[in-house]
């Protein structure tokens, strides 16, 4: 992994927040399922949504990339794919691929991923799809990845999945589902975590002219439908915003987000009220789109639940170190099951640079050290706590933190953007 060097920095200014990954795969996907054509305007195009684009066109969609728009010619009928549909890091492309994969018309297709996608949990759905008629399994028994999915169609009827693991179980279900043979009742099994993201899919869904009935996040009944094709725009993604608007907080004077669509639902705009509740200055203009924080010197403690906003682990773990009184981070066991253990990953990291860290099976205990310590920090090749140890590694004298490559999972410009605002950020000879 390559290797940065950053010193203290001051960050300020206006910038522009990039778009919704979380919005670009589903709208993507929901696109690919409508049959006509259909036009995706301002997407993120970074290696995790790029590789939910290469999978549709493995399943015979035609796209088209022209600037800030992806034109998309779908069907709700597929065909199977000439090759390995590669996954790459994301799991939300093949946790929604492999639902997807069900509507192959014959055949078997394969899909796999990196070596830590490869790892990640696929089994509730496997299970789920199962109940609904179709054949999926682990090619190593075990519930992750590769996996084989075999055609003919979701015959439908009802069945259940555990929610306890993530949300995107649930998503995959719903895109694809809508064309089961018969109609579909979903029912969660578990606490469902990550709520606000099953929000986020089924308002895409409800763009492309398909409403679910939904009962509380416990049922959902879902009408044999047909997406109808249609213009989506993608809105900002407060995912990214959260971690600008932390630089802004603690390394800065004034710093300005515009571009934010508050008109659709996103988790991560918690981070609006947990900076609040943490005392710190942030100004949120809806008509406008735009939110501003001011450099805060201290920030208060306080307890948070991070059970449906998962993302914000790493961004609440950094605030944390500013805080004068300890930050309690519950709600986060689903967090371990992300691209790597954030849970330990976060705890390992920031002990290195002097805070106390207790942490458990689904908390963390962070207190803030007096002073911050210089510290060679390690990401994992986890792009979000990547982003986060770089702003962390900017409160310090002088730090390193590995695995600058990752960044391109989510939002590939994130070390320009943070240059631009004055991080202080240089390539080392170091490489890992």
């Amino acid at each position: 992994m390559v290797r940065i060097l950053i010193t203290k920095s001051s960050i300020n200014g206006i910038i522009r927040c990039p778009s919704s990954k979380s919005y670009s795969h589903r709208a993507i996907a929901i696109a690919s399922l409508a049959d006509g054509k259909s036009t995706i305007k301002n997407p993120l195009f970074s290696r995790d949504t790029l590789a939910t684009i290469s999978a549709c066109k493995a399943l015979g969609v035609v796209t088209r990339q022209d600037n800030f728009v992806v034109h998309i010619k779908g069907r709700h009928s597929f065909t199977v794919p000439e090759n390995v549909i590669n996954a790459e890091n994301s799991g939300t492309t093949i946790r929604l691929m492999t639902t997807m994969s069900a509507l192959v018309k014959s055949g078997l297709t394969i899909l796999t991923g990196d070596e830590s996608l490869r790892k990640r949990p696929m089994q509730p759905l496997l299970d789920s799809l199962s109940k609904l008629g179709v054949q999926a399994y682990s090619t190593k028994i075990d519930g992750t990845p590769p996996l084989i999915v075999k055609g003919g169609g979701i015959k439908g009827g009802t069945t259940d999945v555990d929610g306890s693991v993530s949300s995107q179980f649930v998503s995959s279900l719903l895109i694809s589902c809508v064309y089961a043979d018969s109609t579909v009742e979903i029912r969660i099994k578990g606490g469902q975590v990550s709520k606000p993201y099953i929000e986020s899919t089924l308002a895409t869904m409800k763009a492309f002219g398909v409403t679910v009935h939904n009962e509380g996040f416990r049922e959902y009944h879902l009408p044999s439908a047909s997406y109808k094709p249609t213009i989506f725009e993608v809105p900002s993604d407060l995912s990214s915003a959260a971690l600008i608007l932390t630089a802004g907080l603690l390394l800065g004077d004034e710093l300005t987000i515009t571009g934010i669509n508050f008109g659709l639902p996103q988790a991560d705009s918690d981070i609006l009220d947990i900076i609040r509740t943490m005392d710190g200055r942030i100004k949120v203009n809806r008509q406008k789109g735009e939110i501003r924080v001011y450099g805060t010197e201290q920030l208060c403690g306080g307890e948070f639940d991070l059970s449906d906003t998962p993302d914000l682990l790493p961004v609440v773990s950094v605030l944390a170190l500013k805080a004068r009184s300890p930050v309690r981070i519950t709600g986060i066991g689903h967090a371990r099951l992300k691209e790597t253990d954030r849970v330990a990953n976060i705890a390992s990291q920031l002990t290195k640079l002097g805070a106390t860290i207790k942490e458990g099976k689904n908390e963390l205990l962070i207190i803030a050290p007096k002073n911050l310590k210089n510290a060679s920090l390690e990401s994992f090749n986890d792009h979000r706590l990547f982003m986060a140890f770089t702003i962390v590694a900017m409160l310090t004298k002088k730090s390193t933190v590995a695995g600058v490559e990752s960044v391109d999972v989510s939002y590939p410009n994130f070390i320009q953007d943070v240059m631009e605002l004055g991080g202080n950020i240089k390539p080392t000879a170091d490489r890992e």
